[in-house]
C-alpha cells in the first residue's frame, strides 16, 4: 500500500485536509452515546454529534453548529488523478418498446414524476403481460400510446422530461 492510500482527503463544508491514517489512530476520540462522540483536540474538548451518514460523506454538529464532512481514501484519490471522478449518470429521455406487442394499461399521467424502477405501463406480448418500469426518476413529458394499441418494437412509448 502507498502513503497515499494511507491518508485521507477530509472536506469539511469548503475547507479542505489531509488526514492521515496515523493521525487518526493517534486522535483521542470517545465514544460516549451511539452517534455522539467526545474528542480532545489541542487541549479543547468537543462534543460531536453524528446527525446522518453514508459511506463517505458525514453531516456532524457541534454544538448548534451543522458540518458536512465528506471523506475520500487513496482509492477515491486514485480515481480523481485517473479522471473516474466525474461519472456520468445516463438519463433517458425515451421508453421505448423493448418488444412489438399491444399495450395493455397505462400506469401514469402526464406530469407526473416517476421513480426508477416504477411500472409505468404493462405491455402484452406474445401472450404475456410485461411490465414496463422506469429507467430512473423523471417527469412523464408526454405519452405517446394509448391503451389497446399495437405497438413495434423500438417505438417511443412515453417522453421524458
Amino acid at each position: 500500500m502507498s502513503q497515499q492510500n494511507n491518508n485521507y482527503q477530509v472536506k469539511v463544508n469548503n475547507f479542505s485536509f489531509e488526514l492521515t491514517a496515523e493521525a487518526l489512530q493517534q486522535a483521542d476520540i470517545i465514544q460516549v452515546q451511539p452517534n455522539m462522540y467526545h474528542l480532545l483536540e489541542q487541549h479543547q474538548s468537543v462534543t460531536v454529534t453524528i446527525v446522518s451518514s453514508t459511506d463517505k460523506h458525514v453531516t456532524v454538529a457541534i454544538g448548534e453548529e451543522r458540518f458536512e464532512v465528506a471523506i475520500k481514501d487513496g482509492f477515491d484519490q486514485m480515481l480523481d488523478q485517473l479522471g473516474f471522478s466525474k461519472v456520468s449518470v445516463k438519463q433517458v429521455k425515451d421508453v421505448k418498446a423493448p418488444m412489438p406487442g399491444l399495450v395493455l394499461s397505462i400506469a401514469v399521467t402526464e406530469g407526473q414524476a416517476v421513480k426508477e424502477n416504477e411500472r409505468i405501463l404493462i405491455l402484452e406480448a406474445m401472450k404475456m403481460e410485461n411490465s414496463i418500469l422506469m429507467p430512473n426518476d423523471a417527469v412523464i413529458k408526454r405519452i405517446a400510446v394509448k391503451p389497446g394499441q399495437a405497438v413495434e418494437k423500438g417505438q417511443v412509448l412515453i417522453e421524458l422530461a
